[in-house]
Order: C-alpha cells, then sequence, then structure tokens
C-alpha cells in the first residue's frame, strides 16, 4: 500500500482529537432542542399533530431551525476526514470497487453513522422503509425517484451508502463517484415525503436553498419514506436500448407512485418536455415575460406606459434605451432584466423582430393562424429566384425559442426534416403554416402556447379618452388668460 504523507497523516491525528469533542458537544447542544420541540406539542390532542402550529409555537422554529442548521453544518464538516480517508492513497482504477479492510468498517462506517446525525439535526427522525432490497447480485443498480429536493440523499441510508451516478467533474469528490452499466438488472427505489407541510420540496420555480432548509428544520419532525419496488429484469430489446429500458422503469415507478410520466428534462435551468422532435419549455418564456411586463408598466397611479412602435427590419437592433420604449417601461434600467428573453448580438443589441412578434402575441387581439402569418412576415426573406418570402433556418429557429423556448439545435433538425433536400430554398407560407397549425403533433403545441393566460396578456395602448364634444380628457381646457 502506498504510504501516507506526513501532513496526511498529522491531519488524521488532529481529526482523532477534534471529532470526539466536536460531536460530544454536538450531543449536548442536542439535547438542548428537545425542550423547545416538546413545548411544540405539549398540551395538543394527537389528530392536531398533523395540522401547521399555529400562535406561539409556531415562532418555535425560529429557535429550532438556527440550532439545527448549525449544527447540522458541523456533522457535515466533521464527515469528510473520514470520506477523504476511504480513497486516500488509492489509485484511481481502483475506486470503482467497493471498499474492503479498514476502509469498509472504520471509514464506511463512521460516514454512514455521521450522515444519520446531520440528517436527524435537521429533523429528519423518522426514516420508513417498506419492502425489502435485492442483494447486489440480484441488482447491481438501483434506481431512486422522484428527484424533488436535495434532501433526497437520506435514502441512501437504508440502502448502506452505495455509491452514486454523477457527472465525470465529482469524480474525485469522496462522497461521489461510480458509473452506470447499461442493460443490467436495476432496483427501483420510490421516494416519498408524507407530511402534513411539504416544506421540502425544491423546484425550478419556488422557495431556494436556504429558505426550504429553514423550513425542514423549524418542523418538529419531518418523515421521509421509500419503498423498494422488485427487481426488474430488462428484455433483450432494452438491453441493446437504454432509452427504451429507462423509459420502461420510468412508466413502472409513475404507475407505483400515482403519478403521471412525463419526458421532462433541464436545459440550462429551464425544465423542458418533448413532443415530437422538439423540446418545449413547460410555460413559455413568452408568458414570463408577459407577467414581468405587465409588473414594470404599472406607474404608482396605475396608469400603463404607452410603448413606441418597434423599427421592425431584419438589420433592426435595439439597444436597452430603444427596448425600453418598445417595451413602454417608464425608466430604461428595468429593461435589464428583460433582455435575456430576447437573442442578443456581440454588441448586446436585440433583435427589433423578435421583440415585435413578443409584444403582438402578448396583447392576445391575434389568433395562431393570424400570429403564424405574422411571424413568417417578420423572418420571411424574398427569394432571388421566385421572389416570393421564404423563412430560411435561422428565422425558424428565432421564432421557435421565442414563442415554443425551443433550444436551436432542435429548432435546425426539425427544419432540415420539413425542407428535405431543398432547405438552401427555405419554407413558403403554406409549409410552415402546415406545420404549425395542421402538424399532428405540433399544430396543438402552437394553438396551446399561442393562447395566453389573463395573467400575461398586455393592455395594447390606445388614444386617450375623450369627452362629449370631442376633445381628448388628457388636454387642459384654456383659461381666458391663454
Amino acid at each position: 500500500m502506498t504510504p501516507l504523507p506526513l501532513r496526511v497523516l498529522q491531519f488524521y491525528v488532529l481529526g482523532a482529537v477534534l471529532a470526539p469533542i466536536r460531536v460530544a458537544l454536538a450531543f449536548v447542544v442536542l439535547f438542548l432542542i428537545w425542550p423547545f420541540a416538546l413545548l411544540q406539542v405539549v398540551g395538543l390532542p394527537e389528530e392536531t399533530l398533523q395540522e401547521p402550529f399555529s400562535g406561539w409555537r409556531k415562532y418555535l422554529g425560529a429557535v429550532l431551525a438556527p440550532i439545527r442548521v448549525a449544527l447540522a453544518f458541523v456533522v457535515l464538516f466533521l464527515i469528510w476526514p473520514f470520506a477523504l480517508l476511504q480513497v486516500v492513497g488509492l489509485p484511481e482504477e481502483t475506486l470503482q470497487e467497493p471498499f474492503s479492510g479498514w476502509r469498509n468498517t472504520i471509514s464506511h462506517g463512521s460516514v454512514y453513522l455521521l450522515s444519520r446525525l446531520m440528517f436527524f439535526l435537521l429533523g429528519f427522525m423518522r426514516i420508513r422503509v417498506r419492502g425489502q432490497r435485492a442483494s447486489r447480485l440480484e441488482a447491481p443498480i438501483l434506481v431512486a425517484a422522484p428527484h424533488s429536493t436535495f434532501f433526497d440523499p437520506i435514502i441512501l441510508l437504508p440502502c448502506d451508502l452505495p455509491k452514486v451516478v454523477s457527472r465525470t467533474e465529482n469524480l474525485h469528490v469522496p462522497v461521489i463517484g461510480g458509473a452506470f452499466i447499461s442493460g443490467v438488472p436495476i432496483q427501483p427505489v420510490l421516494i416519498r415525503y408524507p407530511n402534513s407541510v411539504d416544506s421540502t420540496t425544491w423546484a425550478w420555480r419556488g422557495p431556494g436553498v436556504l429558505k426550504v432548509i429553514w423550513l425542514t428544520a423549524s418542523q418538529l419532525c419531518t418523515t421521509v419514506e421509500m419503498e423498494f419496488l422488485p427487481v426488474y429484469q430488462p428484455s433483450a430489446e432494452e438491453a441493446v436500448n437504454p432509452t427504451l429500458y429507462a423509459n420502461n422503469v420510468q412508466k413502472v415507478m409513475a404507475r407505483a407512485l400515482g403519478i403521471p410520466a412525463t419526458d421532462c428534462e433541464f436545459v440550462g435551468n429551464l425544465p423542458v418536455t418533448v413532443v415530437g422532435r422538439l423540446r418545449v419549455t413547460l410555460e413559455p418564456r413568452v408568458w414570463e415575460l408577459g407577467k414581468l411586463l405587465r409588473k414594470a408598466r404599472c406607474l404608482p397611479v396605475g396608469a400603463k406606459c404607452p410603448s413606441e412602435p418597434c423599427p421592425v427590419s431584419a438589420s433592426g437592433q435595439l439597444g436597452p434605451t430603444e427596448l425600453a420604449r418598445c417595451l413602454g417601461l417608464a425608466r430604461p434600467e428595468d429593461v435589464e432584466g428583460l433582455m435575456n428573453y430576447f437573442q442578443q448580438d456581440s454588441e448586446g443589441k436585440t433583435d427589433s423582430r423578435e421583440v415585435s412578434l413578443a409584444l403582438e402575441t402578448l396583447e392576445g387581439e391575434y389568433d395562431p393562424q393570424q400570429l403564424s402569418c405574422r411571424a413568417f412576415e417578420l423572418f420571411s426573406e424574398t427569394h432571388t429566384e421566385t421572389g416570393d418570402r421564404r423563412l430560411h433556418q435561422d428565422g425558424f429557429c428565432a421564432v421557435l425559442r421565442l414563442l415554443l423556448g425551443t433550444p436551436r439545435s432542435d429548432g435546425a433538425e426539425l427544419y432540415s426534416r420539413l425542407c428535405g433536400d431543398h432547405s438552401q430554398d427555405g419554407l413558403t407560407l403554406d409549409e410552415f403554416q402546415d406545420f404549425s397549425l395542421r402538424h399532428p403533433d405540433y399544430a396543438r403545441l402552437f394553438s396551446t402556447y399561442l393562447r395566453l393566460p389573463a395573467a400575461c396578456t398586455l393592455t395594447k395602448p390606445g388614444p386617450p379618452p375623450a369627452y362629449a364634444n370631442g376633445t381628448p380628457a388628457a388636454a387642459s381646457p384654456k383659461s381666458k388668460a391663454d
């Protein structure tokens, strides 16, 4: 075995002294938590314990949360030396094999106990286990779902801390590592949080990490339930087709959970789903733009800011000041957070055609057919030979990105399929509407995404109201002195 460097030995000796002292102090403070936790439930009938606390009891969370979080982070840092002991001195090729000897008995056992203590301090006092875990020979891989919170690693404890499939960048992190081998039997594992108050869910749009930790640590007790399903034996077709294998396992797990199976994934920080050959955002970004504009356009007195017509052309680029005027914003600084909804060039300017199409969509005065015509009119170019208008790949991808949230790579691939061998000629209006209005997969998508909810629509600026004699109400009547 490779001898340990002197600095590493000193680090372990220091840890051997500090660890018991720190753990002892953590347990002392842990017992100080119980009086406050007991105060939350004392005198309450059993049937009311499932309801959120009210009155003075709910303020105890302000006492429990900081103590619990602080102690949990102390234990988290104590885990690191023991996790490091598991891998120190091992060549990289052996990291894929199970640990043995003292690495498994001392280091692995210490990581397990400290991990359980950390979750216990955060309020996870109960881990319910249903079903029976298969042996490593029966199912070398466990697949857990749904992944709804960063507390999900707690399920590693009843599984005796198996290795986790992760990105290759995390291979050298002591707690993470491993690889997935397609075609072998797997055992599905379901995760549930059956609590009366959902404080754990961390979604793409919702409370942030710190808020989720604070809310969970404020609860008296948080329960997690995991269920081992029977081992899934792949068929011959599934063994050579990982996508088919994963989809079928997903359906089995969704059926057991009583929820629908979806094809959602993340592109950047946005969740997308698959429709035909396109990935589209679950909620179009143009809807989000509408909500933000409704909020930003409101003046203190509740009036709406009038917008100026956009200089629409293929070369029309808008800087922040021009974009603010087109969007009807009173203050140019309000446009900074909205520029990300449009594509920008190297100078940070926005295509005026995208802005114009977005505003016409948000005004809600056009049906999908009219909007498809308008999109084609804005982004098409005159064909050099025939003289008619054609929509080319760049414009096609821009329309799909703006209205559906589709990545450019998906739009380019679909464009090539629609055009066939004549991609250089572009799409005619009829061909574009065959795709957007009459295609069996995509027509419903366009009709749904282009019918905006009321919370996203904008009021189109109109002429000011007039008096009965036709004088604009905004104009002040002149006095005789004038």
